[in-house]
């Protein structure tokens, strides 16, 4: 059961990476430090916008409009975290 665990916090760990990487490059491209039209820096930021965007959309739903600030991927973290010391207190109860 443990290795389950492990196997879940592991995902979420790199979930929370891809939503760190994805919000670093958002700033970058808003700076202009990458450049969408480049086919590398597009693919990348495709593919991170089809890995987060379904994760969003619902959280921006409720959200209200705080013009141009996004909080769905700090509400997102913030869930994960709270899900991983949910796993870590069942661990602990399966241990001791």
């Amino acid at each position: 059961m443990s290795a389950l665990f492990w196997l879940i916090d592991t995902i979420l760990t790199l979930a929370v990476w891809i939503i760190i990487i994805h919000v670093i490059m958002s700033w970058l491209i808003n700076f202009q430090v990458i450049n969408l039209q480049q086919p590398i820096g597009y693919l990348i930021w495709k593919g991170l916008n089809q890995l987060t965007e379904p994760i969003y959309r619902p959280i921006r739903r409720l959200l209200p409009d705080l013009g141009g600030i996004d909080l769905a991927p700090l509400i997102v973290i913030i869930g994960i975290m709270f899900v991983q010391r949910l796993i870590l207190v069942d661990v602990a109860r399966a241990v001791f």
